[in-house]
């Protein structure tokens, strides 16, 4: 990066003051950065699935040495509490997933057969890359979601441009210092910093995109996309709705619902933000709820401990703010929790659950973002379905009732990609599986976990050998019966 780079103050999540600062690239550095890594994907894809593990195996290796590092610097970044000290280790899992589980990929999608419909033609399939991935990743779990892509991509064959959120710059910058490590990798890895602009330019170099984010800014992407006749893949949020029936156990529900809903302070694109109770047991689930909450504690005083961080990202904090504000406005009823606290700079809220909810609040239709658990009670099972499809997302839900068979005759109707059963935040159990769609406005394009996610990234040819005779067209009447 020039010296001359304009620079980006970037926040502390924690004590509320600027303690880091990055280099912004222009649009000239994002240009010649994309030319560089497009000019060394050939190499890179040229190695094969055999070659290209071998390589990203030194660099699992890399990551190891650093996997302490990494978590410290993503639990700087995003404040959160012992899962941020262990994202070095997740992305050592990461990367040892795919070791393992892309050579099958690139197996399963080799094909050669003589072809039933011209039996002296020989068929074959051929697989390639694209070039260069581009990938835009979020402010909340800033590695994870990033590596999400950037890793099958790898794996794939192609080379990828990584621009990560200007919110959370540390965690990328401790993962690229292992990247160094290993030249073959650096060639065709690389990163670009700044706002929105900088996603802009990556999108007019790349040739197709992987962003996570937001609905509003999704959709300039997806039109950029568009506009340039490239693909994307799009991983835009959720309201995630979780149903208790009047059979469930309520202990085993409340202590569900909270974790669901409350990790990592509910900056999670699949945290639970809405809970159907039947209206029977509706009373004493909250009551369980509110007291299994009263027992989460703030990791102010101990970054390691504790259950709850602060808000990543300051304005996320005016934004639940708001939700709650219109809600009581409009009747509803705050049980714990409520109010954003400010401690040493930090911005922190406590489970927030709220009852007298409708569907005429923010806090039931709008992505939340944070800690709140607002609960409403339904008299029978379709209009608790009918109340968890209405809304426009469609990224998980949850069913817990009094038998798996109840749970999951009624996760078949929910509109969701992920359906989990008598629990909530089930959705890695399927990540070396297969993958999911997302329905609505919480998605579009393949699923980014299972053998689909490394698919996302390359282009099938078929090869077509005539071994018989050629076609005359001098002999071809019989084709149409004439004489």
């Amino acid at each position: 990066m020039p010296e001359t780079a304009a620079m980006l103050d970037v926040r502390n999540p924690r004590t509320g003051k600027v303690d880091h600062r990055i280099a912004v690239a222009s649009e000239a550095d994002v240009a010649a950065r994309a030319a560089r890594l497009r000019a060394n994907q050939p190499a890179w894809e040229a190695l094969g699935i055999g070659g290209r593990c071998a390589v990203m195996a030194r660099w699992l290796g890399a990551v190891k040495a650093q996997a302490m590092a990494i978590g410290e610097a993503d639990a700087v970044d995003t404040g959160g509490c012992h899962t941020s000290y262990l994202q070095g280790f997740i992305t050592m899992g990461n990367i040892g997933g795919w070791l393992e589980d892309a050579p099958r990929a690139f197996a399963d999608l080799e094909f050669k057969a003589m072809s039933t419909s011209m039996p002296t033609v020989e068929v074959e399939s051929q697989v390639v890359a694209y070039p260069l991935v581009g990938v835009i990743s979020p402010w909340n779990a800033p590695l994870m979601l990033a590596l999400l892509d950037a890793i099958p991509a790898l794996f794939a064959g192609s080379a990828v441009l990584l621009k990560p959120s200007e919110v959370t710059p540390r965690v990328i910058e401790a993962l690229f210092k292992t990247v160094a490590l290993v030249p073959e990798l650096a060639a065709v890895f690389d990163y670009v910093a700044g706002a929105g602009e900088v996603g802009q330019w990556v999108i007019g170099q790349a040739d197709t995109i992987c962003f996570t984010g937001s609905v509003p800014t999704g959709r300039k992407v997806a039109v950029a996309c568009a506009e340039r006749l490239i693909p994307c893949n799009l991983e835009l949020g959720g309201k995630d709705p979780c149903i208790v029936t009047a059979t469930a156990d309520l202990d085993r529900a409340a202590t569900a619902v909270l974790r669901g809903a409350v990790y990592a302070t509910g900056q999670v694109c699949y945290s639970v933000e809405r809970v159907y109770v039947h209206e029977s047991v509706h009373d004493d689930f909250v009551e369980l709820l509110v007291a299994k909450a009263a027992e989460v504690r703030l990791n102010h005083d101990n970054p390691r401990a504790g259950h709850i961080g602060p808000f990543t990202f300051a304005p996320q904090a005016e934004i639940v703010q708001r939700h709650l504000a219109d809600a009581v406005a409009k009747g509803a009823v705050i049980r714990s929790g409520g109010t954003v606290e400010a401690i040493d700079g930090g911005l922190y809220l406590r489970p927030t659950i709220l009852t007298g909810v409708d569907h005429s609040m923010e806090i039931m239709q709008d992505e939340t973002f944070g800690p709140c658990i607002p609960v409403m009670a339904y008299r029978d099972t379709e209009e608790a379905i009918r109340l968890a499809n209405d809304t426009h997302f469609g990224l998980t839900a949850s069913v817990i009732a009094g038998t798996a068979e109840e749970a999951k005759a009624i996760g078949k109707r929910l509109n969701a990609g992920g359906i989990f059963m008598q629990d909530t935040f089930l959705t890695f159990a399927k990540l070396r599986t297969f993958g999911s769609d997302s329905f609505g406005w919480s998605g579009y394009g393949a699923p980014r976990i299972g053998p689909e996610s490394l698919r996302r990234f390359l282009r099938r040819k078929s090869l077509l050998t005539q071994t018989g005779p050629v076609a005359d067209i001098r002999n071809d009447h019989h084709l149409g019966g004439a004489k």
